[in-house]
């Protein structure tokens, strides 16, 4: 191969990545809202729950989901963790509701209750990430939400 033909190849090549990236440059990252949260009939050890997520789409493009990955913590322990591939498509500038099934990690939340009966505490630290993959050329993008729980807040 020749010179010029490498370098007419690495200019159209740089030339596709940057109108890639210029194509992407303005894509917001969705807000996701956990909006339900409920138990549902064991099958087996572990308690099973539903996890109800509200996900807005500010984007001009169609937020066509892949799949999903979130985790759920409290004081550190990773109390939830589950995937999913059966996810609605949100219009552009559209909002839409995600369904997800989960079981607890039991020795997880055996550190927990391990952990809380050795300090009595009001405020618990909660985190939940989710990660949603929109497709192969686009990054995956990364959702964090972190605050404390009240107890006192919850039994009013």
């Amino acid at each position: 191969m020749s010179y010029r033909l490498i370098v007419r190849i690495t200019l159209v090549f740089s030339l596709f990545l940057s109108g890639c990236t210029m194509f992407y440059s303005d894509y917001e990252t969705p807000s996701v809202y956990v909006t339900t949260f409920k138990a549902l009939p064991t099958q087996g050890i572990a308690p099973r729950f539903e996890i109800g997520l509200h996900v807005i789409n500010p984007n001009r493009q169609a937020l066509e989901l892949d799949g999903l990955h979130y985790t759920i913590e409290i004081e550190g322990h990773r109390i939830l963790e589950g995937v999913s591939n059966q996810l609605p498509v949100i219009a552009a500038y559209d909002e839409g509701d995600v369904t997800l099934e989960a079981s607890a990690n039991i020795i997880n939340s055996l550190r927990l209750l391990s952990d809380l009966s050795q300090k009595q505490r009001d405020h618990f630290k909660y985190e939940i990430i989710v990660k949603l993959d929109v497709g192969a050329l686009r990054p995956r993008l990364k959702v964090k939400k972190e605050g404390e729980i009240s107890l006192m807040s919850l039994t009013r």
